[in-house]
């Protein structure tokens, strides 16, 4: 009696489970209502013949406990409806659960449509707006994930501390993860991974993006770097590369999405880019420090009077060229492209090619629109020269974070940080967990963080200047804390300092003057 009594408590809490997700489906995920009876059926049977689902499923539906519902990473728990709150709490747990939200996500040429219509209704960012919306909705984007990273800002940088991304100091390794054996698809971001199960994708969905008349695609990332982060990827899967058509692509995209900006890692090993073999671009709705940053010079550029060229006063060699004129700025873009592809200068460690005569220089272009003076929009397309040429005293790069600086980041640094946003490993919630603990009791560095001397001598020298000596005891905490982001955001700006293949910006401004660029006031 008692088993046929748990049974029938476990088929009411799948039914009732299921009835909500077919509600929100219904209100948030595109479902028609005429398919009701049909997905209905289609989670009984993922539910049926999971016996973990079905216990799960139980378990919360017959618990009074709130800290069931919110086990998972739910995506909109509040707009679960149910007959009963049980059940809602049932529903909204399988919310970060792939396989149910696959089955209720709506087909692409579903969402496809969708989109096209507001995108004639109300604009380009209107629709983009909604397909983030419908990725938050679906749980492909783990926005309450998001919401548990670090994020502060530091010497003129923003500093993120992802606690969903895994840290690859072995960067053969990373590459390994890339694999999708068994499947359609020839790396991880072909299109053909949409609805991937064997890779967790089956949220997953894009939109089509036409880039100087060829076909690519927009989707967002599930752990976005920042605010609407997001790929556009080549429909076919080609190597990636920066050229004249990179330049034209680039400005074609935010000519479309005036919101957003779009860029592209330099298309070599060691300097950011960790799929090479596929063609694609990342961007997004945030504006990065280093676009905020202040010009250091203004050059005039030559066969192009409708247009200007700056030098960014930035740790990264960087410039950047505005326009009205997209061509212009693809001409001279392009114009310093091949200058830099080509240039060596044995004083300053920079060659151009390896021994073996593999290119070792690239640059990252990024563009946006800007308003100019009289309030209309410009194109702007910024440059941040690269190169990965390594030594025997630097085997991972020349121009890569420094060795003492691995405690905080050994991967390359990619576009997104070398404009300034900083992607650090979740592994350091804990350690300097640990340092604020030892600081503000006036304990020595722990143990096992010896790599953290170099920070800890740091912090312990801004709280000796703010008065409070080494021997204080107390320490209040978030004066310690804002000394330790302080310092971690230094060595980030050191490291963008490591990047630099011109050691100031007077040597930046020597190579393109002696590509014709004349020097003005800014």
């Amino acid at each position: 009696m008692r088993e046929t009594a748990s049974t029938a408590a476990e088929e009411t809490a799948v039914l009732g489970a299921i009835d909500a997700l077919v509600d929100y489906a219904r209100a948030r995920l595109l479902l028609d209502p005429r398919d009701v009876d049909w997905m209905r059926n289609r989670l009984l049977e993922v539910l049926g013949a999971d016996e973990a689902r079905r216990a799960e499923a139980a378990a919360l539906r017959l618990t009074e406990s709130d800290d069931a519902a919110a086990s998972g990473d739910a995506a909109n728990p509040d707009d679960i409806a149910a007959t009963d709150d049980a059940s809602r709490k049932a529903a909204a747990a399988f919310l970060d659960d792939d396989v149910i939200m696959g089955a209720l996500s709506a087909a692409p040429s579903r969402i496809q449509d969708a989109y096209d219509d507001v995108r004639a209704g109300a604009g380009n960012m209107a629709a983009m707006r909604w397909f983030y919306d419908y990725g938050v909705a679906n749980g492909y984007i783990k926005l309450a994930q998001l919401r548990c990273n670090v994020r502060f800002d530091g010497a003129g940088l923003v500093v993120t501390i992802n606690t969903a991304k895994p840290e690859f100091k072995d960067m053969r390794k990373a590459a390994s993860g890339n694999s999708v054996d068994g499947s359609f698809a020839q790396c991880t971001i072909c299109h053909a991974n949409e609805g991937l199960a064997a890779r967790g994708k089956r949220t997953l969905r894009t939109v089509e993006v036409e880039l100087d008349g060829r076909p690519w695609f927009w989707q967002f990332s599930p752990y976005g770097y920042f605010a609407q982060h997001g790929i556009c990827v080549n429909r076919e899967h080609t190597p990636m590369h920066v050229d004249r058509s990179t330049f034209a692509n680039l400005l074609d995209f935010v000519n479309q999405f005036p919101d957003y900006f779009l860029g592209c890692n330099a298309a070599l090993p060691r300097i950011g880019g960790s799929v090479l073999a596929h063609d694609h671009y990342q961007g997004g709705g945030e504006t990065m420090p280093m676009q905020r940053a202040a010009a250091w010079r203004r050059y005039r550029c030559p066969d192009a009077d409708d247009a200007v060229l700056e030098i960014i006063d930035w740790p990264a060699s960087a410039m950047r060229v505005r326009s009205r004129n997209r061509a212009a700025i693809v001409q001279v873009c392009e114009r310093i492209r091949e200058a830099w592809a080509c240039y060596d200068d044995a004083a300053l460690g920079i060659a151009s090619h390896d021994a073996a005569g593999a290119a070792q220089s690239s640059l990252s272009p990024i563009a946006r629109l800007v308003p100019g003076e009289d309030g209309a929009p410009m194109y702007e397309m910024s440059l941040i020269l690269r190169n990965n040429a390594v030594s025997g005293r630097y085997p991972l790069g020349v121009f890569h974070a420094h060795p003492e600086y691995f405690f905080v980041k050994q991967e390359p640094i990619g576009l997104i940080e070398a404009m300034g946003l900083f992607v650090l490993p979740g592994r350091l919630v804990g350690q300097l967990g640990a340092l604020e603990d030892a600081l503000v009791a006036g304990d020595a560095l722990p143990d096992g963080l010896a790599e953290f001397r170099l920070l800890w001598d740091e912090v312990r020298e801004a709280l000796r200047q703010e008065g409070m000596g080494a021997a204080d005891r107390g320490m209040d905490r978030d004066t310690v804390r804002r000394a330790v982001r302080d310092a971690l955001a230094d060595v980030c700006r050191r490291i963008l300092d490591n990047i630099a293949v011109f050691p100031n910006h007077e040597e930046l401004g020597r190579f393109l003057e002696g590509l014709g660029f004349e020097a003005q006031d800014c």
